[in-house]
């Protein structure tokens, strides 16, 4: 379980990735004091020998962090950046059906750069193997951090508490 942080503006820290902490550091913000709790898990308690409390599903901190504006090159951020789509034969995919393919293959020395990595299936990757023969339809290139943050909210969030959709825009 976690719990999702908001920044003292009551926004999200952060959407890449979304700002979230497992139970037990929610704990210590709780008991350090450098959160707010907007919104409990009604049915989860967690106890020690002295005391008792709900475990927080929302917190806002109390001093306002700057948010970063920056994002790495990783295989859910270049699946994003694609849809989630096949650049080769425009199928959809998910994490579990999607690979990375080196447009210019890393065995004729290719990089892993924003402009050398695409989303394609498993059967286009296999097929494409290490030749330069099939082109993607759409040339990869490195977004902006607002074209993969306006990408994660087009896809929506898993909310483990339904009060994250307020804070999510998630309805």
């Amino acid at each position: 379980m976690t719990t999702l942080v908001l920044n003292a503006d009551a926004q999200p820290v952060s959407l890449l990735p979304l700002s979230i902490i497992d139970w037990q550091e929610a704990i210590r913000y709780l008991v350090l004091d450098k959160a707010s709790v907007m919104s409990w898990y009604d049915d989860w308690i967690v106890r020690s020998a002295s005391w008792e409390t709900r475990v927080p599903a929302v917190m806002m901190l109390r001093d306002y962090q700057k948010p970063k504006s920056t994002m790495r090159l990783s295989k859910r951020n270049v699946f994003l950046r694609d849809g989630y789509t096949c650049q080769y034969c425009g199928c959809d995919v998910n994490d579990q059906t999607a690979t990375l393919d080196h447009v210019f293959p890393t065995s004729q020395g290719g990089k892993s750069t924003w402009t050398n990595l695409s989303t394609a299936c498993k059967p286009c990757n296999y097929k494409k193997a290490a030749s330069t023969k099939m082109k993607p339809k759409t040339l990869p290139y490195k977004p902006d951090f607002w074209q993969l943050v306006n990408q994660r909210r087009h896809r929506g969030f898993h909310l483990a508490h339904p009060s994250w959709a307020d804070y999510l825009g998630s309805n």
